[in-house]
């Protein structure tokens, strides 16, 4: 219920700042998943692209960026397109798949985006639904990570202290992203949630009651 609802302020908090023609980029997750579930077309907007934020990073069909992204476009009646990539790329694999067309014209239309809307995660619970490798679960544990978001682990220090190789968004083009929301709750993520903020302080975070008093030391 409280995704649900966490769901329906994104999506409001996402049709107040969308402008038609707008590209929107989003991540995979079982909170960006609800948010999906929650938007509804509106007709002061048209033309609106939805695109993932990444491609692969090994989590269930159901909670992958694609099918959020497809979800998303239809509940809202815009367009998307998505991003064929598979997960745990070898360098070589990586540098010619981003060279491809079609994989190219995605990576262009995710680099031109005006918003992005992800969730952010616990680390560990990210690792292992994700299926990584022993030795990275090994590195993610023994640097203490606390948070995930885009494939990207972090401390306490919202310092980043793992990456998953995959295309699409970096961090380093969050910047330049007008509109940056974070969508995540629950108390046992405010941890995660805190090292993230630290990272994207600029970010607009749509949370629950339990986590934003976890936030506030209450």
């Amino acid at each position: 219920w409280v995704k649900k609802e966490m769901g329906r302020a994104c999506v409001t908090c996402m049709k107040e700042r969308l402008t038609n023609g707008d590209i929107v980029a989003v991540t995979g997750g079982t909170t960006l998943a609800a948010v999906a579930e929650m938007m509804t077309p509106d007709t002061k907007l048209n033309n609106i692209l939805f695109v993932p934020a990444r491609g692969g990073l090994g989590e269930d069909v159901k909670n992958q960026a694609n099918t959020i992204c497809a979800r998303m476009a239809e509940k809202a009646l815009g367009n998307y397109r998505l991003l064929h990539v598979p997960d745990h790329l070898s360098r070589e694999a990586y540098e010619s798949l981003i060279e491809e067309p079609t994989v190219k014209e995605v990576l262009e239309l995710i680099k031109s985006c005006r918003m992005v809307v992800h969730g952010i995660g616990d680390a560990v619970t990210m690792a292992e639904r994700r299926k990584t490798s022993k030795e990275d679960m090994e590195k993610i544990k023994a640097r203490h990570a606390v948070a995930e978001a885009f494939g990207y682990y972090f401390n306490e220090a919202g310092e980043v202290v793992h990456k998953v190789k995959t295309v699409g968004i970096q961090l380093e083009d969050l910047p330049r992203v007008e509109h940056v929301i974070a969508v995540a709750g629950g108390s046992s993520k405010a941890k995660a949630i805190q090292a993230y903020m630290k990272r994207a302080p600029h970010s607009i975070l749509i949370t629950d009651e339990g986590a934003a008093r976890s936030l506030l030391g209450e």
